[in-house]
């Protein structure tokens, strides 16, 4: 497992910032993540030339100069308070365009972890909208752990609790369990229990005899290959397993519900690339995108380009495991060991 031993042990955080109150909610869970981890922080703006070009370079350097006050502020008013007590910490502030720039920071301060707060799906976002956050969740070589305007307050680090849960996502696909070796290594770390989910596909037209018995042959199949993951995985707590079947709901829904219900502290999905031309894929850019703006919890994606690939077992198992009574539950159907 020494994979999942190197996965998620960031020794440089990133947040990147608009000074917003999206982004005030994901620098103070950075904060207590960096002190967890004994992590340094580096919190990074990037003042957009888009729209600023055109009003000449007077406009930028006004900009940028209010940028690099309220950047000083910030950080005065950090020290201050403590938090920054014990934490190594950096401040950039850059002119440029948004990704390009982002991008060549994250190599430069070796940043094992990008945090970003966004507004939402409706609203004008100075920091991640439209093609800014394909670019980031497609190319970034470090996880993304964002924040988005839902999130509630509850931490899932440094609690007393016993109770926290991870929702992980996946279909399967090569690209989907590059998140897996994080959402263990999260897991095992903070004390969390694992709940595995994926969405079946659609059944076929057929009713009545037919369509149960399929269902129940493909609700035991699912099953099977999420419990040869958790299997594999080395968890300290006993994980939950789900396989929900798709319905004419967008997925995304499906996965929030269930993340709503487990009153999951954390969802991690791993990315799958726009050339992906696997199994029937589920977990593609938009569904991301949009479990993201509405989930009430912090979501980890793992892109392609970042994270340890585990894969799943080759060989076929014939017989389940698990009993009917094992995995018949009152909303969808699970295993709990």
């Amino acid at each position: 497992m020494s994979l999942i031993a190197a996965a998620l042990k960031p020794r440089s955080i990133l947040v990147a910032t608009d000074f917003s109150e999206a982004s005030e909610k994901a620098l103070h869970y950075s904060l207590a993540l960096a002190r967890f981890y004994g992590s340094k922080f580096c919190l990074a703006h990037v003042v957009s030339s888009l729209g600023l070009t055109m009003a000449g370079p007077g406009a930028i350097a006004a900009c940028e100069e209010a940028v690099s006050r309220e950047a000083a502020d910030l950080k005065n008013s950090l020290i201050q308070t403590g938090a920054f007590t014990g934490i190594p910490h950096k401040f950039i502030v850059r002119q440029g365009e948004l990704w390009p720039e982002l991008r060549e920071i994250i190599r430069q301060e070796s940043a094992d972890l990008l945090v970003v707060g966004t507004h939402g799906r409706h609203s004008i976002a100075k920091l991640f909208f439209g093609s800014i956050a394909e670019q980031i969740f497609r190319q970034a070589d470090c996880p993304v752990l964002t924040f988005g305007p839902h999130t509630d307050g509850r931490s899932w680090f440094g609690m007393s609790s016993t109770h926290r849960t991870f929702l992980f996502a996946t279909d399967f696909g090569p690209a989907s369990l590059h998140g897996l070796p994080h959402a263990i290594a999260a897991a095992n770390q903070f004390g969390a229990k694992l709940a595995f989910l994926s969405i079946v596909p659609a059944a076929p037209s057929s009713t009545g005899e037919r369509l149960t018995a399929w269902q129940a042959d493909a609700r035991r199949r699912t099953l099977q290959r999420l419990a040869e993951l958790a299997d594999d995985a080395g968890l300290d707590t006993r994980p939950e397993l789900y396989a929900e079947f798709k319905s004419r709901r967008p997925v995304r829904e499906q996965i929030l519900e269930t993340a709503d219900k487990l009153r999951a502290d954390l969802i991690i999905m791993g990315l799958h690339d726009s050339a992906y031309t696997g199994v029937i894929s589920h977990l593609d850019l938009a569904t991301t995108y949009e479990v993201v703006c509405d989930a009430n919890c912090p979501v980890l994606t793992v892109s392609c380009h970042s994270g340890y690939a585990l894969r799943p077992q080759t060989t076929e198992v014939t017989a389940s495991p698990w009993s009917e009574a094992d995995v018949i539950r009152s909303h969808g159907f699970g295993v709990k060991w």
